[in-house]
């Protein structure tokens, strides 16, 4: 089995125990990190590397910021989304290549911050994201792509008012765009085994929505075909919200046969 977690942790200088302890309960054979909020030098490499993983790190000060921590020796193949300009990147794409696959990590823009431009540069790395993964089927690659998407595919993905009409995470738009993405011939590995249960992987901090389970699902893991064949399992791990000093992220698990 190969297990590839996404975790948006918030800081993972904050959050370097629960990293720790995760890998240490769960062994999972990559796992890709959004939010680190740090620069590659302050990244705590060192402890994960005594836990026997190395790390693959895209970062900037106090912003934004994707890593992949990995156990079996990896490809770097993009620090970057293709079609995005240094100036346009904020550290939000990294990709590798391992056990015949490439995983990227992600993480999409908001889109709520900057007026209509910052909404209009969520659709466009949207788009982007769409003709990396075209470009990658067009190739006949096996793929994952993983991350927090900012986005709720549908009303059933986010708790009644946890979100106020005309959010950007559930914009008309904004849908669209990640249809267009799975519609390129991509598998959502949460509802392809969990098409109707009530799943949320955040909780805002603020208005006690963890006590209340006003959630949002927004983690999201998708498959190219030939992957989504060997699609075993999916966790969401729920439990890590409830522990002190949490990321508002929990972790999304997914299992793969061999």
């Amino acid at each position: 089995m190969i297990k590839v977690t996404t975790w948006n942790v918030n800081s993972v200088r904050m959050r370097e125990a629960h990293v720790a302890d995760f890998l240490t309960s769960e062994q999972p054979d990559y796992l890709l990190l959004q939010e680190i909020k740090c620069e590659e030098h302050q990244f705590p490499a060192l402890t994960f590397r005594q836990l026997g993983y190395e790390a693959v790190i895209v970062g900037q000060k106090s912003y934004n910021g994707v890593a992949i921590l990995h156990r079996a020796p990896v490809e770097v193949t993009l620090r970057k989304l293709p079609g995005m300009t240094e100036a346009d990147a904020h550290s939000r794409y990294v990709e590798v290549s391992a056990q015949g696959m490439r995983i990227g990590g992600l993480y999409l823009p908001n889109g709520n911050s900057g007026g209509e431009a910052g909404y209009a540069y969520k659709l466009e790395w949207m788009e982007n994201l769409r003709l990396h993964a075209a470009a990658m089927l067009e190739a006949d690659e096996d793929f994952i792509l993983a991350g927090d998407y900012n986005v709720c595919p549908t009303d059933a993905d986010f708790a009644p008012r946890a979100l106020p009409p005309g959010d950007a995470l559930i914009r008309p738009e904004t849908r669209a765009a990640f249809n267009a993405l799975i519609y390129t011939g991509l598998t959502e590995a949460v509802r392809a085994l969990h098409p109707r249960e009530t799943l949320y992987t955040f909780w805002d901090y603020q208005a006690g929505a963890w006590d209340r389970n006003s959630g949002l699902r927004i983690d999201h893991a998708l498959l190219s075909p030939r992957l989504a064949e060997r699609l075993v399992s999916v966790t969401i791990h729920k439990d890590e919200r409830g522990k002190p000093q949490p990321s508002d992220h929990v972790p999304v698990t997914v299992t793969l046969s061999a």
